[in-house]
């Protein structure tokens, strides 16, 4: 007795993305938990998962990749611009960490931040909870004289968020490499480009050049999990709606540094079931991260994640 076997008739029957096949989800989060990073057909030759031990590793690890594509680009005399999240966080501390203590200065760096909480309209939420008070405090801020220029810093805003391409373009123009930091949703979404827009078309390479979106709908799923990871459990408090980049420019990146925490305590975790879908699913337009191992770069994972996904003996 499983999904599957019970689903039909039940409330959960379509609720869950219609180009979602749970047979083969269920094969993909039963293989050995050893085998997870094992090189698969479709993957990007110069694309790795790599497995920390704890947050603490996790956060090092991807801060330091940040700071090192800074770095480099500095080094070679050259503009580099990122799509930025708002989650995984504890990275950013030590993107500042390095770079302050590299003395790396980070006015050749064009920031993008990927999406932003929003009403349909596309007005977006503004004060503490909003993305882009979480990016100025955690590593703007904190950057200090090293930081990004703040006319180099942009936020999805219904304004802002449609001048995205032009200003992809321009810097592509002047020799910049764009660089995905991300972290992968419940509904293995990136950014808020969440896996039922996928339905809206006929095939993959029209969904591939879809450069944002206003006011996209969420999916229930990401609502919860925003409200256990963000606001303390009070659903109450989750705008239902977002502005999001979309993969016509996320999935341009020439580099992509990811991240999967999503691990609770005594036992518990939402994202294995996301994680090991990105890595097995195969590219499909309604799984949005199974885009991501075609492209090159590193996905540090806990561990833990990798599992076995299996009821817990205990």
């Amino acid at each position: 007795m499983d999904f599957n076997s019970t689903v039909k008739g039940s409330l959960l029957e379509g609720f869950y993305p219609e180009g979602w096949d749970f047979q083969k989800i269920n094969e993909i989060t039963g293989i050995d938990p050893e085998k997870i990073s094992e090189p698969q057909p479709f993957w990007n030759k110069d694309f790795v998962p790599l497995a920390c031990e704890s947050v603490t590793e996790f956060n090092a690890k991807m801060g330091f990749e940040i700071a090192e594509q800074i770095r480099l680009a500095r080094e070679r005399g050259e503009k580099i611009m990122f799509i930025l999240p708002v989650g995984p966080m504890g990275m950013y501390q030590w993107a500042v960490y390095f770079l302050r203590n590299w003395k790396v200065h980070c006015d050749h760096v064009y920031c993008f931040n990927m999406d932003e909480w929003a009403d349909g309209e596309g007005n977006t939420i503004t004060g503490e909870a909003s993305f882009q008070s979480a990016m100025e405090k955690a590593f703007y801020e904190p950057l200090g004289e090293y930081t990004v220029p703040k006319n180099q810093r942009n936020f999805a805003t219904k304004d802002n968020l449609p001048t995205y391409p032009e200003k992809f373009a321009k810097l592509r123009a002047e020799g910049a490499k764009l660089v995905l930091v991300y972290g992968i949703g419940r509904m293995c979404h990136i950014a808020f480009w969440e896996p039922m827009i996928g339905e809206e078309f006929a095939t993959d390479e029209e969904w591939l050049k879809q450069p944002y979106r206003i006011g996209v709908k969420l999916h229930p799923l990401t609502i919860e999990q925003n409200a256990i990871t963000s606001f303390r459990s009070r659903t109450s408090l989750v705008p239902c709606r977002a502005n999001s980049i979309g993969p016509g420019l996320m999935f341009t990146a020439d580099y992509c540094i990811g991240g999967a925490d999503g691990a609770l305590s005594r036992g518990m975790q939402w994202q294995g079931m996301s994680l090991w879908m990105t890595l097995r699913y195969g590219p499909d337009r309604h799984v949005t991260s199974s885009f991501i191992p075609t492209l090159p770069g590193k996905l540090f994972y806990l561990k833990e994640l990798a599992g076995p996904l299996c009821p817990d003996a205990n």
